[in-house]
């Protein structure tokens, strides 16, 4: 399928049902040595609208204070997600080891942010699950897996979601 896979970008939304994505980049690991998993979850960037709103309740430092309080939660949930995997579905032999993830969240448009880190670690490839939506939203909207695989320069492994 790869020639040699070092860095996998896997890339989360955190939701209900998203471990099928996670099992096919940690097994993808599995199959080339010293490969690793960067754990990524993108947050929308607030809006010019909403930054406006809190800035006449809130000083700018307590507004970042607020988003890097939130970051940091967020980032301490991730972890524990990743080590009750860890917990649940490795074996003791198996190759993967909390030391084999990295965590990250950043903020941003998603799908412009992930190839943007992807890039950043050199990632071999991108592992993202996907939901079924409904046509009319995916023609409106369209989803954030359909614009990292039109927009990446990288192979893109979309695992569908429940």
């Amino acid at each position: 399928m790869f020639h040699d896979v070092k860095k996998i970008l896997y890339v989360s939304d955190l939701e209900k049902g998203s471990r099928p994505a996670f099992r096919a980049a940690v097994s993808l690991c599995g199959h080339y040595s010293e490969s690793q998993i960067t754990y990524l979850h993108v947050i929308e960037s607030l809006s010019g609208t909403t930054r406006s709103v809190l800035s006449n309740m809130m000083e700018q430092e307590e507004i970042d204070e607020m988003l890097k309080k939130g970051v940091d939660a967020l980032s301490e949930k991730i972890r524990k997600r990743i080590e009750k995997f860890c917990e649940d579905e490795l074996e003791e032999h198996e190759v993967l080891s909390l030391k084999n993830i990295d965590a990250r969240v950043e903020e941003g448009t998603p799908w412009s942010r992930i190839l943007e880190v992807a890039d950043e670690i050199d990632a071999d490839v991108i592992v993202m699950g996907t939901r079924k939506h409904s046509t009319l939203g995916q023609l409106l909207v369209g989803s954030t897996a359909t614009k990292t695989l039109t927009h990446s320069k990288r192979p893109v492994l979309v695992v569908p979601l429940g």
